[in-house]
């Protein structure tokens, strides 16, 4: 059964999220420099537009650049940056079928341990270590993926009662929570960079 997932704050987008983890690792991909119910509805945009219900690594891996760069730049724009993107989920998309057969679940699915699977998801183009973290997070927080050690690897994502990130969204609740804690940080940083 796939879980109840709230993070686009759209009941379709959501509901692919929680059923394709192509579309988890997607959104995720795509939450940057956007607020993150844009970044993870737009799964849900790509499939659509390709005419289907869900993503498939490999079709998208061999569309054709150009073409799938103007399927994410059509109106409403799948990022703030489509064209940038359309190459990065390309390229994410080409690993999952050179790596993992075109199998996302196949990056954590026997992953034995939280550091195992931090440097799976660390390896992923585009995937640095902070998203790694927030995305392992999100696995053990909501997709029930715990190899032993996962809250640890997750570093502060994954401190359970945190409102840290896309990990710690349930509902509009959580989600103002995440968005308050992501700006406090925001100010930290710049009232560091003035004195």
């Amino acid at each position: 059964m796939s879980p109840t997932i709230h993070i686009a704050q759209q009941p379709e987008a959501d509901e692919l999220l929680g059923r394709s983890p192509l579309a988890a690792l997607v959104g995720m991909l795509l939450d940057q420099q956007v607020p993150m119910e844009w970044a993870f509805s737009g799964p849900y945009t790509v499939a659509q537009r390709l005419g289907g219900d869900d993503l498939d690594a490999a079709e998208i891996a061999a569309y054709d650049p150009d073409a799938f760069a103007e399927l994410l730049k059509a109106k409403p724009a799948v990022h703030r940056y489509p064209g940038n993107m359309a190459k990065r989920v390309q390229v994410l998309c080409q690993y999952l079928v050179d790596e993992y057969g075109g199998d996302a679940s196949a990056v954590w699915r026997d992953a034995a341990t939280g550091d195992e699977l931090l440097a799976r998801l660390k390896a992923l183009p585009g995937f640095g270590e902070q998203k790694a973290q927030i995305f392992l997070a999100l696995l053990g927080k909501q997709f029930d993926v715990q190899p032993k050690g996962w809250r640890e690897a997750a570093g502060a994502y994954g401190e359970k009662g945190s409102y840290r990130s896309a990990a710690d969204i349930t509902g509009p609740e959580s989600l103002a929570k995440v968005r308050a804690h992501k700006q406090e940080m925001k100010r930290a940083a710049k009232a560091a960079k003035k004195s």
